[in-house]
C-alpha cells in the first residue's frame, strides 16, 4: 500500500492537493484492506449534506451546479463536486468535460471538483465515484454529485445522495417520458430549468406535478416541490436553495439521515457483491453478519476474500 494514502485527519489538513492524491490512491489500490478501512473511517465521520443532481443531457445541470457552488461559497460553506461523465463501452474512457463547464476558481481552497467516468455502470455511478463521494463527504460542508444524465435508467444516484434534484427541460417531452419511468419515484426536489422560456416552462411544471401525483413514493411525509429556475439570471435560485435546506432539516428532524445512509450502504454492498459473484455468490454471503462487525467497505473486502477462496478451493 502506498504511504501516500494518508489518514482522514491528514487528508483534511492537507487541503485540495492531499484530497486529490488520496482519491487517486484509492482508485489505484481498490480491493486492499487499508483502502476499505479509510473509506469506512470517512463514512463514520461524514459531515456534508450530499445533493444529487440528475436529469437528461443538455438540461443545464452544470449551469445549475455553478449557481449552487456560488450560493454556498457566498455563505462561507465548503463544496466538493463529483461530476460524472458517460463512458465509452469499448475503452471505458470518458471525455470528462463536466469540469470544463464549471466556472470555479482554482485558487479557492473551499471548492474541489473531481471529474469521473461512469465506466460500465448504466445507472451512472461507478464504485470509484461512490468512494470519492464518501471521502469528500467527510471533508466538505456540501457534496454535489452531477450524474451522467442518461434519463430513465439513472437510479444509482440513490446509493449516495441525501437529497436528489431532478432537472426537467421545457419543451423536450421529458416530463411525459418520466410519467412512465421509475425515476419519478427518486427526486426530493424537481427543477424546471430554463424558466425564462415562459409558457413551455409553466406547462412542463404542470406536467411534472401530474407525473409526481402518479408516482409510487415511500417518502410519504415529504411533499416534492416543483420549482422553476433560470440559473444564468439567478431567477428561482433563492427558492431552490431554501428547498435544499428545508429537505436537509426535514431529514435531521425525522432522524432519517442515519437510517437512509445505512440503507444506502447495504444496497450498495448487495449490488457490489452481486456484480462480482452473481446471484449464487450473493446467496452465500452473509451481509448482515458482515455489516454487524465492520463498515460496508471492509465488509466488501472480507466477503470478497471469503467467496474468492471458496471458488478457488
Amino acid at each position: 500500500m502506498s504511504q501516500d494514502l494518508w489518514s482522514l485527519e491528514d487528508i483534511r489538513a492537507g487541503g485540495k492537493r492531499a484530497l486529490a492524491r488520496a482519491l487517486s490512491n484509492i482508485e489505484a489500490n481498490d480491493g486492499q484492506l487499508r483502502t476499505a478501512q479509510l473509506l469506512d473511517e470517512a463514512a463514520r465521520n461524514a459531515k456534508a449534506h450530499v445533493l444529487g443532481l440528475t436529469g437528461p443531457p443538455g438540461v443545464g445541470k452544470s449551469t445549475l451546479t455553478n449557481a449552487l457552488i456560488k450560493e454556498w461559497r457566498a455563505r462561507g460553506e465548503t463544496v466538493g463536486v463529483v461530476a460524472v461523465d458517460p463512458s465509452s463501452r469499448f475503452s471505458l474512457g470518458a471525455l470528462l468535460g463536466d469540469r470544463t463547464r464549471l466556472d470555479t476558481d482554482p485558487c479557492d481552497m473551499g471548492v474541489f471538483v473531481r471529474s469521473m467516468a461512469a465506466r460500465d455502470r448504466l445507472g451512472g455511478l461507478s464504485h470509484e465515484s461512490l468512494a470519492a463521494i464518501i471521502l469528500m463527504r467527510a471533508v466538505f460542508d456540501h457534496v454535489l454529485v452531477e450524474s451522467v444524465g442518461i434519463g430513465q435508467s439513472e437510479a444509482d444516484i440513490a446509493f449516495a445522495a441525501d437529497s436528489i434534484i431532478l432537472c426537467i427541460q421545457p419543451g423536450s417531452g421529458d416530463s411525459l417520458q418520466f410519467m412512465k419511468a421509475g425515476i419519478m419515484e427518486l427526486p426530493d426536489i424537481v427543477v424546471v430549468t430554463k424558466a425564462d422560456m415562459g409558457a413551455p416552462a409553466r406547462r412542463a411544471k404542470a406536467d411534472v406535478q401530474g407525473a409526481l401525483s402518479l408516482a409510487l413514493r415511500t417518502k410519504d411525509d415529504w411533499s416534492v416541490p416543483v420549482l422553476m429556475v433560470c440559473a444564468p439570471t439567478g431567477d428561482g435560485l433563492e427558492s431552490l436553495s431554501a428547498a435544499v435546506d428545508h429537505h436537509r432539516r426535514h431529514l435531521l428532524e425525522h432522524n432519517d439521515f442515519s437510517t437512509q445512509r445505512s440503507d444506502q450502504m447495504r444496497l450498495w454492498l448487495t449490488d457490489r457483491i452481486g456484480l462480482k459473484f452473481g446471484k449464487i455468490g450473493l446467496s452465500h454471503a452473509n451481509l448482515d453478519q458482515a455489516l454487524s462487525k465492520t463498515g460496508p467497505f471492509e465488509a466488501d473486502y472480507r466477503i470478497t476474500q471469503e467467496l474468492t477462496q471458496r471458488l478457488q478451493s
